[in-house]
């Protein structure tokens, strides 16, 4: 297994041959970028629409949502981030939702994108929401999907910190597609076997001080402050965004587009693919002018 990084002398990462040989497979060029002394790697699908940048969920590699960036090549230009700490980006720093925000911008500006769109999934989707709300890079609209609602007085993010790390370990002493599914049962295949590949290239740190911020940063202190053409994509069954959830964001912020994505989770785009990318489409032709 090759050596990722050390992330400034904390728990290695690695990233084995036949992870590697994913991107071999991925119709996308890599691109980097630095935001301050962090080098950042994003996959560019390329193509002459207006460009998108995907920010995944706290254990997703870019890489992990290539099935998603292939279907929006024939309507925008995607670009998938390695967010700080996964991937092939490096890790460090305090991975707050303000530090995240720099990252994208950085990408923003480091690439030369004209007023990209912004779609982020859980995670992705609270970075997606600071970043609009910090108003340092023009942007042409956000479409956060399944937002954590979770934070201070708010009850805890669904899924347990020790579950997160339960996977990491099995990813980091060799996992595969079989024992993925244990745990995401209904995805694709390929798609379990992309996560049983990567999952080790996550920094211990990043998703412990992640899901910390699931519980110490308010996605609502954000939110109401967002500026338009934005839309918010859910699981009709999502723990994550529940029914009081939802109507506390449209309560919040009527001038956003809503969709609930049928017979999906939290894990919309992998729950239910052909019902997400339909809503996706439908939520980012609006920023497209």
């Amino acid at each position: 297994m090759a050596q990722h990084d050390q992330d400034h002398g904390r728990a290695l990462r690695a990233i084995g041959q036949a992870a590697s040989a994913d991107l071999a497979d991925t119709p996308a060029t890599s691109r980097w970028v630095k935001s301050g002394t962090t080098r950042l790697h994003v996959l560019d699908y390329g193509g002459p629409g207006v460009p998108v940048v995907i920010l995944p969920g706290i254990t997703g590699p870019a890489v992990t949502m290539d099935f998603v960036a292939r279907e929006l090549t024939d309507l925008v230009r995607p670009l998938v981030v390695d967010v700080r700490g996964r991937g092939l980006s490096d890790g460090g720093g305090t991975y707050s939702l303000e530090e995240y925000a720099e990252d994208t911008e950085a990408v923003v500006t480091g690439l030369g994108l004209a007023r990209p769109v912004l779609l982020g999934h859980s995670m992705g989707a609270r970075i997606a929401a600071v970043t609009a709300v910090r108003g340092k890079v023009p942007l042409g609209g956000t479409v956060l999907a399944d937002p954590p609602m979770s934070g201070p007085g708010r009850g805890p993010y669904p899924t347990t910190l020790d579950t997160f790390l339960g996977q990491l370990r099995q990813a980091q002493r060799g996992t595969d597609a079989d024992e993925v599914a244990a745990s995401w049962p209904r995805w694709p295949r390929r798609e379990q076997e992309l996560r049983a590949r990567w999952l080790a290239s996550c920094a211990e740190e990043a998703i412990v001080a992640t899901h910390r911020g699931f519980e110490t940063e308010d996605f609502f202190d954000w939110w109401p402050s967002v500026p338009g053409p934005t839309a918010l994509l859910y699981g009709a069954d999502s723990p994550v965004v529940t029914a009081a959830g939802a109507e506390e964001a449209r309560r919040l912020l009527p001038s956003a587009a809503f969709a609930a994505v049928p017979d999906a989770g939290h894990m919309i785009f992998w729950d239910n693919p052909a019902a997400a990318l339909a809503a996706l489409r439908d939520a980012l032709r609006p920023m497209l002018g």
